[in-house]
């Protein structure tokens, strides 16, 4: 291959590289504190994508615990400091939440502390409908600093009792 055709498919290449740079800069947005990323465009409006990274002044990883639907009844039966956190929409919540649960939308869940959730230490229980708004909820609190997350599925596994 002849050195001038080469240079042509290189700066082919690099033209091509930074014409997607560029449009993806304009298609893809990045919140201030690096937390979510909005990707513009689709059939149903903007997209956001949460990402869990490092605790900025911890340097450690944001982590929550996992735990099944059972734990989660057993850690209920005993008295106890906690908050059982409801993450589903709050017209989702009106139609019946689990006893004593306080309602945050995951979709509210942001780069700031949520007002209903002062202490950072707090345990926190997190269930959602089926268990994917719960575990989003859980890694963004734990990015926000929360040390003493519990994420336990869905309100569909919840057998016990409901309240309205």
């Amino acid at each position: 291959m002849k050195n001038s055709t080469k240079f042509i498919i290189a700066g082919l290449a690099v033209s091509a590289v930074t014409v997607g740079f560029f449009a993806a800069r304009h298609f893809i947005n990045v919140n201030k504190e690096n937390h979510s990323v909005q990707v513009i465009g689709g059939a149903d409006g903007p997209t956001t994508v949460f990402f869990a990274g490092k605790i900025p002044d911890e340097g450690k990883q944001a982590e929550y615990t996992s735990i099944s639907m059972e734990e989660a009844k057993e850690a209920f039966a005993k008295p106890g400091n906690y908050i059982i956190l409801d993450v589903r929409r709050a017209d989702e919540f009106a139609e019946g939440h689990i006893p004593g649960a306080i309602n945050v939308a995951n979709e509210d869940i942001g780069a700031i502390q949520p007002s209903e959730l002062p202490d950072l230490n707090q345990i926190i229980f997190v269930y959602c409908r089926s268990g994917r708004r719960s575990k989003e909820a859980s890694a963004k609190l734990a990015a926000l600093g929360y040390t003493n997350i519990y994420e336990f599925g869905g309100i569909l596994d919840w057998d016990g009792e409901i309240e309205k």
